[in-house]
């Protein structure tokens, strides 16, 4: 489905985008097509058309004979995200330095200014929607729509992450915040001149300064199983 300004599938589109971002439609919870349609003011055709298109782009899993449902975050999900995030985030930066145009480049600036000022208003939501908000421009940046496929599937685990991350009182503290939004600055500064290898290297650090907060929501304190394996049984 082509998302159409100013519709009502655009509306829907961009809303249910938007809550399952921000954990207001929790992983996995079921997306029913009733409610949706009231909700939207859409019949069931275009809904489906909606969540169709969702569901291509990873924020949504269709069930055959069970309807939709929110894009699950499974210990092994995010066994794949843990490996293959620095990966695709270092590659997208050192794309974004050798394409980006002016018009992108201004495009990200002014993302990272609504991200100083999501910091400073300590808006959980609006700083979790701001730093996606700037790491998909890079991806734009990169020029490459294998590595955009696979940035824009991730961005939907970090993002939802991230609620956890930027909340406040999370254990992030004011001096990681100050830095991460450094690093989204000299990010911008390595683009700008050109500096491919150093943009890499600033991806991989920006990773590592979220990694720890990451590992903790998804291995809280007491769950000893490593990533990706279910806990041993206990014989009887």
């Amino acid at each position: 489905m082509p998302s159409v300004r100013g519709t009502a599938k655009s509306a829907a589109y961009e809303d249910l985008k938007r809550a399952i971002l921000t954990l207001e439609r929790e992983p996995g919870s079921p997306l029913e097509e009733s409610e949706l349609c009231d909700q939207y003011g859409l019949s069931r055709t275009p809904l489906r058309e909606v969540l169709q298109q969702l569901s291509g782009e990873g924020y949504v899993t269709l069930q055959l004979n069970r309807g939709a449902r929110v894009s699950d975050m499974t210990h092994y999900t995010l066994r794949d995200f843990f490996l293959a995030a620095p990966l695709i985030y270092s590659a997208v930066l050192r794309l974004a330095v050798q394409n980006a145009t002016p018009r992108q480049i201004e495009a990200l600036k002014e993302a990272q200014d609504a991200f100083r000022d999501a910091l400073n208003s300590s808006d959980t939501t609006a700083r979790a929607l701001t730093n996606d908000q700037f790491h998909r421009i890079t991806g734009h940046m990169a020029g490459n729509s294998y590595l955009l496929a696979s940035l824009d599937r991730l961005l939907i685990d970090h993002t939802r992450i991230a609620m956890t991350f930027f909340r406040p009182k999370s254990g992030a503290t004011d001096d990681r915040l100050a830095l991460a939004c450094q690093q989204h600055d000299d990010m911008i500064a390595c683009i700008e001149s050109g500096d491919e290898d150093r943009a890499a290297e600033l991806a991989l650090e920006h990773w590592a300064l979220s990694r720890d907060q990451i590992e903790l929501f998804v291995m809280p304190e007491g769950l000893e199983a490593p990533l990706g394996a279910p806990p041993k049984q206990k014989s009887a």
